[in-house]
């Protein structure tokens, strides 16, 4: 699905290549009607915080809010399981799961980083990709919460995700 590739890109470190498609993304977003009202406008508002930034500063700005402070980092076993030992098999294990479903990881990427998981979801269809999202959800919130607290743009695609996943649960 095409949301969650927007929410990757919009979540990856940000590039030159990504700011020229800004315009692009934009379009998508309008024309695709699986994606609600209330993601829109999130996924809008941040595209238009980054168009009043070049890219050194949305970099500037990205690795001081995700590299820098741990509660922000997007790499979601960091915030289940630290450094602790945990970790290394649960990163495993996802990238085990990536491989048996066809996504090939390249080696110097971490499995379980946020555009990377989005990657993925976007290659299954609609509730699977909710289920999978409902997995991270506790987690994702708590990101999305300290974000928040921060008056980060990027909080609003957070609760996107968050969301989405939510709604599996329920159905």
């Amino acid at each position: 699905m095409r949301i969650y590739t927007i929410l990757s890109r919009l979540l990856d470190y940000p590039t030159e290549e990504l700011v020229e498609n800004l315009s692009a993304i934009i379009d998508t977003i309008k024309a695709d009607s699986s994606i609600t009202e209330t993601e829109r406008k999130g996924m809008m508002d941040l595209i238009a915080w980054m168009q009043v930034h070049d890219v050194i500063g949305l970099q500037q700005n990205y690795v001081n809010t995700f590299d820098m402070t741990p509660e922000h980092d997007l790499h979601l076993t960091h915030h289940l399981f630290g450094d602790d030992r945990g970790r290394g098999p649960a990163l495993i294990d996802l990238n085990e799961h990536y491989k048996a479903n066809g996504l090939a990881v390249d080696a110097k990427e971490i499995p379980d980083f946020l555009p990377l998981i989005l990657e993925y979801v976007s290659t299954l269809d609609d509730m699977q990709a909710r289920v999978f999202l409902g997995d991270a959800g506790k987690v994702v919130a708590v990101i999305a919460e300290n974000l928040e607290k921060i008056e980060s743009p990027y909080a609003r695609v957070l609760r996107i995700i968050e969301n989405r996943g939510r709604l599996a649960q329920a159905a």
